[in-house]
């Protein structure tokens, strides 16, 4: 997690340093270069919530529940990101931003909703190696006698 934290971070500071010349890699035109410009902010917090979700989201797979991660990042593109994309970009006419902030909706709902569940099953693997330890090391009762 502190690896994710920093190197979300660290990207996320060097494109919002960067979000005035980011633009001229694509184009000379001013228009383009000062759209890219705003948007880049809002991608900076994408990489953050990118980050965060796919550490935890690790952590889901990595105790082997695939399911579970399937279905909350299916049910945070489909129920979260997609509708609040399409409803930012043509109903509130913010287009390709509103693109962006639904897709960071999405991250943000994964986030939220792996934390809990990651903490959950790491303290559950603390206390299950804590407890095998004592086990291992405590003196049994009938050879203390």
């Amino acid at each position: 997690m502190v690896l994710g934290v920093v190197s979300s971070i660290s990207v996320s500071l060097a494109i919002i340093l960067v979000r005035y010349l980011w633009g001229y890699a694509y184009s000379n035109d001013k228009e383009v270069v000062e759209y890219i410009s705003k948007i880049m902010p809002i991608i900076a917090v994408a990489f953050f919530f990118d980050d965060m979700q796919c550490v935890l989201s690790g952590i889901v797979r990595g105790c082997g529940f695939q399911k579970i991660g399937s279905y909350v990042n299916l049910s945070a593109y489909y129920l979260v990101g997609i509708p609040a994309a399409l409803c930012f970009a043509f109903v509130c006419h913010l287009g390709g931003v509103g693109v962006v902030d639904g897709n960071n909706r999405a991250l943000v709902v994964q986030t939220v909703v792996h934390v809990p569940y990651s903490a959950h099953q790491l303290g559950q693997r603390v206390a299950s190696k804590a407890r095998d330890r004592v086990s291992i090391t405590s003196i049994p009762l009938d050879l203390a006698t």
